[in-house]
This record gives C-alpha cells, sequence and structure tokens, in this order.
C-alpha cells in the first residue's frame, strides 16, 4: 500500500508540475549542428528546461535581453538538460565548433568542465554562472557571473514574518507550532550544503526573525537542484514537525504542492506557507503560496550579451542586486498579513540606500557570541580554505569579493537536519 501510495503521488507531483509550466512560451529547439546558420553564435548551456524554475528563469532573461538588444532567434544555440558531467564539457566544445564566441552555463557544477574547455578555447570567452574559480584560474577568457538573491531572500522572509506575526496575534498558531522555548518554527527545503544555499537560507531567516525575532527553523537538504518528489517529501516532513512557514532553495514546486495538499487535506491540523525560489508558486498552491525570491536574469544576459557584441571583454565576476534590477520577489499571494507590500517596500528601499546590510552581524549570533571576525572562502581553492575577512564595518560583504556567495556559516537559530 506504502508503494502504491508513492506511485500516486509523483504521478499527481508531475501532473502538478506540467500544470505550472502550462503558461509558458514554447522552449527554443536545440540546434543541430548541420542547421547552424553562418556567422558568430552564442551558445547556452543549461542543467534543465523550462519545466525546472531556475532554468527556466534564465530561458526569460536570455529571450528578453536577446530581444532588447535585437540579436536573432537563431543567433542562439541551446543546450538543454545537460548534467553536471562531462557532458557539459562536450556540449561547450559542440557549441564553439558550430560557431559560439560565447559559451555560457547556469549550475555551479558545470563550473570545471567550462573551464576545461575555456583553456582549451583561449578565443571563446566561457561564463559559468553561480560558479567561484574564474578569479584564480589564470584564464582571461572564463568569467563566473550571479546575482545577490541574498537580497531578494532576506525581503521573503519579511514577508514570512509577517505572516507568523499575524498567525500569532489572530490565535492561528498551535502548540505544535513552538519549540519547547516557546518559538516559533520555521522549515527550509534545501538542496545542498554549499555556500549558495547556506547565504540563501540565513538571509531568509534574516528577514524573518526582522520582524518576528522568536524564531528557529530547520533545514533539511534533498541533494539535488531539482526533484519534485524529494522536495515535496522533505516539505511534508518539515511540516510533520510544526514548521508553520516552509522555504526552499529547491527548483520545483514540490514543496508548495504538497504544502497546499496538506491544507485543503487538514493534514496537520494547521496551515503551513510557502516561500519559493525562481517563479511564482501561485498556480500551484494558491492558499499557501506568500511569494518567492527571484533572480531577474535578464540584467546579466543584456550585459553579457551588449559585450559581446561590441568586442567588450567582460568583468571576471558579475553580480547585481536590487540597485541593479537584478533580483526581485514574486507577485504576492492573497494570503500575505496586512501590511506586507509596505514592508517590503521599505526594505528594498533600505537595501538600496545601504542602510540595510543583510548580514549585519548585530543581528545574529555564532556559539552565542556576535561574531567580531568572519573569514571566508574567497579564493575558492578545492580545501575550501577561508582565506579573506569579509566582516568590515559590522557587516559580512557577501558577493563583493567574487560573484558566487561564500557566507557559510551555521548561525544561532537554524538547525541542519542532515
Amino acid at each position: 500500500m506504502k508503494k502504491l501510495l508513492a506511485v500516486l503521488l509523483a504521478i499527481m507531483m508531475v501532473f502538478t508540475l506540467v500544470g505550472c509550466s502550462s503558461k509558458k512560451e514554447e522552449t527554443p529547439a536545440e540546434t543541430p549542428a548541420e542547421e547552424a546558420t553562418s556567422g558568430p553564435k552564442i551558445g547556452i548551456i543549461l542543467v534543465g528546461d523550462e519545466n525546472e524554475g531556475y532554468t527556466y528563469a534564465h530561458m526569460e532573461g536570455i529571450k528578453e535581453a536577446a530581444k532588447g538588444l535585437g540579436i536573432s532567434d537563431d543567433t542562439i544555440l541551446w543546450k538543454y538538460t545537460i548534467g553536471e558531467t562531462q557532458a557539459c564539457y562536450d556540449a561547450a566544445v559542440d557549441l564553439v565548433e558550430n560557431g559560439a564566441t560565447l559559451v555560457i552555463s547556469n549550475s555551479y557544477g558545470h563550473q570545471s568542465f567550462m573551464q576545461q574547455a575555456a583553456s582549451e578555447y583561449p578565443e571563446v570567452t566561457f561564463v559559468a554562472d553561480t560558479g567561484d574559480t574564474a578569479a584564480v584560474s589564470g584564464l582571461a577568457n572564463f568569467k563566473n557571473a550571479f546575482t545577490k538573491v541574498y537580497e531578494s531572500r532576506y525581503v521573503s522572509g519579511i514577508v514570512a514574518g509577517m505572516k507568523i506575526k499575524e498567525l500569532e496575534d489572530n490565535g492561528a498558531l498551535v502548540p505544535e507550532n513552538f519549540d519547547a522555548d516557546g518559538n516559533v518554527k520555521v522549515g527550509y527545503v534545501g538542496a545542498f550544503p554549499y555556500a549558495e544555499v547556506v547565504s540563501g537560507y540565513t538571509a531568509f531567516f534574516l528577514g524573518l526573525r526582522s520582524v518576528y525575532p522568536n524564531a528557529v527553523m530547520s533545514v533539511e537538504f534533498t541533494n539535488s537542484w531539482f526533484d519534485i518528489t524529494a522536495e515535496a517529501t522533505v516539505g511534508d516532513d518539515l511540516m510533520s514537525q510544526g514548521c508553520v512557514i516552509i522555504g526552499q532553495h529547491a527548483d520545483s514546486t514540490g514543496a508548495p504542492s504538497q504544502l497546499q495538499k496538506n491544507m485543503e487535506d487538514n493534514k496537520y491540523g494547521f496551515t503551513a506557507y510557502s516561500v519559493g525560489y525562481n517563479v511564482s508558486m501561485l498556480d500551484v498552491a494558491p492558499d499557501v503560496a506568500l511569494t518567492s525570491a527571484s533572480n531577474v536574469w535578464e540584467k546579466f544576459y543584456t550585459y553579457a550579451f551588449s559585450c559581446w557584441l561590441n568586442g567588450e571583454d567582460m568583468m571576471t565576476d558579475w553580480t547585481g542586486g536590487y540597485n541593479e534590477g537584478a533580483v526581485a520577489i514574486t507577485e504576492l499571494g492573497k494570503s500575505v498579513a496586512p501590511g506586507t507590500q509596505e514592508a517590503v517596500d521599505a526594505a528594498i528601499a533600505a537595501i538600496k540606500s545601504g542602510e540595510l546590510h543583510v548580514f549585519d552581524a548585530s543581528t545574529f549570533t555564532i556559539g552565542g557570541a556576535t561574531p567580531t571576525s568572519m573569514i571566508a572562502d574567497v579564493e575558492s581553492d578545492p580545501a575550501f580554505t577561508p582565506d579573506t575577512e569579509c566582516l568590515i564595518d559590522g557587516y559580512f560583504h557577501e558577493s563583493e569579493f567574487r560573484s558566487a556567495p561564500y557566507f557559510a556559516e551555521s548561525i544561532d537559530g537554524i538547525n541542519k537536519l542532515n
């Protein structure tokens, strides 16, 4: 019976994902070598396709940037569902052999294969989005790029904190939502225990606690960027432990869909609310989705494509946040607390002005003490050796010494379950 139920759940999740993707534009065709037209090309290597939120956001950013710059469709060569394996290197070489003079990949695990290709084709520019080794690679044609998505995660945490405060004020929290010390339980579906994920969930938690201080958060990892069934399972597990808000750094609709179903079935006697990633989750979780932290990839691709068009060298590490319009949160759901939009607007304005620093050391402790020094692995050696003091002027300077996040500390109040 348990096996049958698992199969039925997997089938339900597949249909849920298809439903979420039904409004999306048709995926651009992968261009066969024999059909590639003449002239320089841009090659794109994607870890997923339009059914995976992170990749879909990249696809939309690429298309909008190309449209804005007048780059024709046949100038861009696409490679979809390329794993973080030798397949990435093979895809990069194939793109170069078919005329690509700029090749961009979108997943961290692509990086070593992109760097290998860059060392063999010095006349081609290779960019590994979310990567962290370009600055120490010794290769002038190898670049990294990532957004300051921790800023939008912080703001999405404010949305979550406002909701908890409303639930408490309305007497809607149940005993299971509190730990032994009276803190409200929050959950987080993480992909991998990488600095990118740690930075993001820490920013989310700090944003939440800026509104509702008496909260603790449990993080459970799926060890996959995209696994709809695993994300649903983890979301359900966190809810079963009493978590009333569940955020995510994972790329599917699995967790929000599960929370919506749990609410409809009254599975645990309370409602848990979702804060997603990449895209709005309102299509699959209309009653429980509050918002999603997202990247506006059009900003990076406009920069990269402009450099390519003008024959200009790209910066080794590109990054952008709210000031560059490179991050955002998606539409607020109907279940957000009153006053949420105003709180969001105020936080964004404070981030833009420099009044608010996401990793202000006065707002968190490590081992019970306020940190006075935080040395992080910025230069990205294989052993992840801390090498750079990042706590300056009272706050951790995330994504300033390189584009990819390097905040990897475990702050008090966050518990990693696996």
